[in-house]
């Protein structure tokens, strides 16, 4: 035996005409998936090592960062 929401959505599909279904059954199949879907499990973070490879950094540019970062220290 269906259940009582079942049944009334079978009852609403039916109402529905043949042109709408193919849209109609988007969606639904959109609205299912994410109600059945597991809970998305965070990324484990990988090493950060040789993000930076090959980047050179300027002395000059840090001192730039640092001054207006911590502008009380270049006083």
């Amino acid at each position: 035996m269906l259940s009582m929401y079942k049944e009334r959505i079978i009852k609403e599909l039916g109402r529905v005409p043949e042109e709408k279904m193919a849209k109609l059954y988007k969606v639904i199949h959109q609205v299912t998936s994410e109600f059945i879907s597991e809970a998305k499990k965070p990324r484990r973070r990988g090493s950060l090592k040789g993000l930076w490879k090959g980047s050179r950094i300027d002395d000059s540019l840090f001192f730039e960062a640092k001054k207006t970062l911590f502008p009380y220290e270049s006083r």
